[in-house]
């Protein structure tokens, strides 16, 4: 608790706010307690809107908590106000601290609150309450009131959570992640920017589109009868073709997108199968969220993998369904959108951590997988990512398998050997 000492304010926040799909959010109310003297600000709808700054300070001497607070960040970029110097958020302290389990009571204010053995609101009246601020207003003043005492709910768990929580927390990282928190704001109140045109017109054509795709795709499997998927054909053509392929526990074929996915890498035949079903299973396009800008916008759900990634809905966002839909990206006139990526980032941070000065070296070769399978006499000195790509691909599997920890029955599954 000492560690709360050095902020001169510690704020408490909560907003309610209205959020159309694909919109910015439209802000309700907001109340602020500071942790250490109590004070507290309750901020209706009418009077935010008057504000061009937050009525608290947000520069380094302050320190600002809050419950998955990419959400408070894009009710400050909605106001127009700076994003604080100084986030600290519960709810990814919360999943941190259990990932790879899942709490009694879900990841949700109320499930922290219960895993803590603290008395929270009961979640009917939480529900009533959430519908009414999405509602957008217009309010009446007993329910702006009404508002503001569920806002303020909140608030006072995070007033009962905070002293719990922090002898439990990595500070340094905790801060850290606090700060990825406000650039995921930042991320979801850009949005991207979509060809609205093109999408109304697939909108409309979707049904024609599925059939065209079915009839390209599957001359070379003839596994589907109409738009049905047929599990005998598709039998029949793996064993034609000697494909094995993995069985659910009750002896089924396993038809999953990830199981697609593994098996493409090693049978690349099927990859253009495994496309078409991800594509008319997951693209929904009257889902894909797209505010009247013209921007896609939705809740990336950063630190919801047990990897720590950002997990946004496959059908709200653009990135989600099959890649080629990502053409319907187009930047602004006068404008250009870049599509970047890092260089075997993992490897990269793992040789830094590790001090190894093997990982290192495959690492700075510009192609430490190829350096691997050099390293172990799998390829010759000279050979190339033209050469040998199956040793290459092998050994990038085993790269990171090894990296993630995985055993070796794992990695004969993803060799398929």
């Amino acid at each position: 608790m000492d560690w709360l000492n050095r902020f001169a304010s510690v704020w408490l926040i909560d907003f309610e706010f209205s959020q159309p799909p694909g919109e910015r959010p439209s802000v309700v109310c907001l109340v602020a307690r500071e942790f250490h003297s109590k004070r507290l600000f309750r901020i209706g709808m009418k009077e935010l809107r008057e504000l061009d700054q937050p009525p608290f300070d947000v520069g380094r001497e302050a320190l600002l908590v809050a419950y998955f607070s990419s959400a408070e960040w894009n009710c400050f970029l909605a106001l127009g106000w700076p994003l604080p110097e100084c986030v600290l958020d519960l709810w990814c302290e919360f999943r941190c601290s259990l990932n790879g389990t899942r709490p009694a009571a879900g990841w949700g204010l109320l499930g922290c609150l219960a895993h803590f053995g603290l008395d929270s609101m009961l979640a009917s009246e939480k529900t009533e309450m959430r519908e009414l601020a999405i509602s957008g207003g217009p309010y009446s003043s007993e329910e702006m009131v009404a508002l503001l005492d569920y806002c303020q709910t909140d608030v006072d768990a995070l007033d009962q959570l905070l002293p719990m929580m922090v002898p439990q927390m990595d500070i340094p990282r905790a801060i850290h992640r606090g700060r990825y928190m406000k650039a995921v704001a930042m991320m979801e109140s850009a949005g991207v920017p979509i060809d609205v045109g093109t999408l109304a017109m697939f909108r409309r054509q979707w049904e024609p589109i599925k059939a065209k795709l079915i009839a390209a795709i599957d001359r070379d499997f003839g596994v589907y009868d109409g738009t049905t998927f047929k599990m005998d054909r598709f039998e029949s053509y793996l064993i034609r073709h000697g494909i094995p392929w993995p069985e659910t526990d009750s002896g089924r074929l396993a038809l999953d997108d990830e199981t697609f996915r593994q098996q493409a890498k090693s049978y690349p035949q099927v990859a253009p199968l495994r496309e078409l079903r991800h594509a008319l299973s997951e693209m929904k396009l009257e889902k894909l969220a797209v505010g009247i800008d013209g921007r896609n916008r939705t809740m990336l759900s950063p630190f919801q993998s047990r990897s720590g990634r950002n997990q946004p809905s496959n059908n709200k966002f653009i990135f989600g369904p099959s890649v080629w839909l990502r053409g319907l990206i187009r930047p602004d006139r006068g404008r250009a959108v870049a599509y970047v990526d890092w260089s075997q980032q993992e490897l990269g941070i793992a040789a830094a951590l590790s001090g190894d000065p093997a990982l290192a070296q495959a690492y700075n070769s510009g192609d430490p997988y190829l350096e691997f399978a050099k390293m172990a006499g799998a390829v010759p000195a000279a050979a190339t990512k033209k050469s040998h790509p199956a040793e290459r691909s092998a050994y990038k599997v085993c790269m990171l398998a090894t990296q993630y920890g995985m055993g070796e029955h794992g990695l004969a599954a993803k060799l398929n050997k």
